[in-house]
């Protein structure tokens, strides 16, 4: 007798299942790596790549890092943004704008030269298709180590070969000249020592160095910290230096003073004068030290702000 399909599907789906006799296995072993890390978006005309370079995992952060809170609070902090308490992983990401005409970067994190985690914007550049010959500019928003280590080698050797360096004024004068720390001076010295100085500008830390391209005084963390927007038709995005570090320290209680702010008072004035008018205006910024892709805004939340992250899109 024969079945007609109908028969058939029925028969097939009561029938019991087979059970294989041995258990599936992996097919391939797992990955023990993170994937590349960079992240594209468009301000106006302009290609914005946001690499990343790893971090600096800073053990006990209560105890130090913010000079004006105890390390109860601290803790609390963290905690309540679903972190740990015994180590605070601070991000370093980096900012490639491509106007179509050039390609621009802010900063050149640690290039490897700093803590052990970081120094991954090397491979993450490789990754996003962008190579150290390629960069006609490099805007600087001050000189610690995280920020200008990447313009060298470990042994020394320009990084960059055909690039402008653009540098604050006011932060050039403070670390070339006696005011400075001796240590962290000749730090700096030896990053920049190596590009000639006709590819060194000298520029005042409200200049606009690239059309579209316009620095804000921030002063405070350092004597010349400069951060810089980015504008390209009806599209902004500000390229924020350390005007904070994690968002949990500083952006959360902007009147806690970090370990690394020159001026403290200085910096905390600038941190709440800034945000206020970014909140206000509503513009996409990307944070330094914010969590990697870094990309979002900033909106009042009583006598703080909160990061609101921009959603992530396939869409450049």
């Amino acid at each position: 007798m024969r079945l007609d399909r109908r028969h058939a599907l029925a028969a097939a789906l009561a029938a019991p299942a087979v059970v294989s006799a041995a258990p599936l296995r992996a097919a391939a072993p797992q990955a023990g790596r993170q994937a590349p890390g960079f992240y594209r978006l468009k301000v106006g005309d302009y290609e914005v790549t946001v690499v990343n370079d790893g971090i600096n995992r800073r053990p006990n952060p209560g105890e130090g890092f913010v000079r004006n809170a105890d390390k109860a609070a601290v803790e609390a902090a963290l905690a309540r943004d679903f972190l740990p308490t015994g180590h605070l992983d601070i991000t370093f990401n980096i900012t490639f704008v491509n106007t179509g005409r050039e390609v621009i970067l802010f900063d050149t994190g640690t290039g490897g030269n700093l803590a052990p985690t970081a120094g991954t914007m090397w491979e993450n550049m490789q990754a996003a298709g962008i190579a150290p010959a390629q960069v006609d500019k490099i805007v600087f928003s001050h000189f610690h180590g995280d920020h200008v280590s990447g313009l060298v080698s470990r042994e020394g050797q320009p990084r960059f070969p055909n690039a402008e360096l653009i540098v604050p004024e006011a932060e050039w004068t403070f670390w070339m000249g006696e005011r400075a720390p001796q240590q962290p001076a000749a730090m700096v010295k030896s990053r920049f020592g190596p590009y000639p100085a006709e590819r060194i500008r000298r520029v005042a830390s409200d200049a606009e160095v690239a059309p579209g391209i316009r620095g804000i005084p921030t002063f405070g963390h350092t004597p010349g910290h400069t951060t810089w927007s980015v504008q390209s038709g009806n599209g902004t995005l500000i390229v924020l230096g350390d005007v904070t570090n994690h968002p949990t320290i500083n952006l959360r209680n902007p009147g806690w003073h970090a370990v690394f702010d020159m001026d403290a008072a200085m910096a905390e004035e600038t941190r709440r004068r800034f945000f206020d008018r970014a909140a206000a205006d509503r513009t996409p910024i990307v944070g330094y030290h914010w969590p990697f892709p870094a990309v979002g805004y900033v909106r009042k939340d009583g006598a703080g702000y909160d990061l609101v992250p921009i959603p992530w899109t396939s869409q450049v």
